[in-house]
């Protein structure tokens, strides 16, 4: 551990920001070292020398990590300390994009669950029936069945002997889902997560009991986001971006001075 005091209220020891978030001076090193905060200078010994600057850094990857992942956070945080804002802002935009995403995918559950556990759907067929029939009963193509197949909502076996798809009682039901739900505007890749979800759960019902707790997820998910980027953007406010480095010197030439 690096025992020395800082001799200037302004200059920080590791330590010094690692216990204000329960973290270890180790992974404020690591940190520094990954580029999630800007460099810090060091003394004649070789010690960290972290400043206020730093202590808003951290502040901002933890909250950004919170919102967007570890991966996402150190992205935005390396290019923010490289002074490649917009690199930044698009690594942001595209975690918002991912959170809407996911709240459509969860929408679509919940029309479908709604729809399996209401038994508004069709009958389900008692033995398996090739894509001509289907097709036919959902007054759809067999190329769209295919293109579902390839989409990954539909998973049809093949016959044997004429290796032709043969879609089981358990696919007709995923199919008529699938029609539901494209009726309604659904992209296929949702609609694929839709029924890979009912199929994971084991069922409609399984998945209903879990849909409340992934919504609770994905607000405090947006939360988070919201807190990442106000702490990102007091981080940027108090000098980073662009010209993190500048920043930096200016505040160590000021506590060299008033050493």
């Amino acid at each position: 551990m690096e025992t020395t005091k800082p001799s200037n209220p302004g200059v920080r020891r590791p330590i010094d920001l690692a216990r204000r978030h329960g973290l270890s001076a180790q992974a404020v090193r690591n940190y520094e070292r990954d580029g999630a905060l800007p460099p810090a200078e060091r003394t004649g010994t070789g010690y960290r020398r972290f400043t206020e600057v730093h202590a808003r850094a951290l502040d901002a990857y933890l909250a950004l990590v919170a919102g967007h992942g570890h991966t996402a956070g150190g992205d935005i945080m390396r290019a923010v300390n490289r002074g490649e804002i917009d690199a930044a802002f698009r690594t942001i935009d595209h975690g918002h994009d991912l959170l809407r995403r996911d709240r459509e995918t969860l929408d679509a559950v919940e029309a479908a669950v709604t729809t399996l556990t209401a038994g508004t759907l069709a009958p389900p067929t008692r033995q398996a029936v090739p894509i001509s029939v289907l097709a036919h009963r959902l007054g759809v193509r067999p190329a769209t069945l295919r293109k579902w197949e390839s989409a990954g909502i539909l998973r049809p076996e093949r016959d044997r002997v004429t290796r032709h798809r043969v879609y089981s009682p358990d696919d007709v039901r995923d199919a008529e889902l699938a029609h539901l739900l494209r009726r309604g505007g659904y992209r296929l890749s949702h609609i694929a997560d839709v029924l890979r979800r009912v199929r994971d759960a084991g069922g409609a019902e399984p998945l209903a009991a879990s849909l409340a707790q992934w919504r609770v997820r994905l607000t405090e998910r947006g939360r988070a986001m919201l807190t990442g980027a106000a702490r990102l953007a007091a981080y940027l406010d108090g000098g980073a971006g662009g010209h993190p480095s500048r920043a930096l010197t200016s505040e160590a030439k000021t506590t060299r001075l008033s050493e």
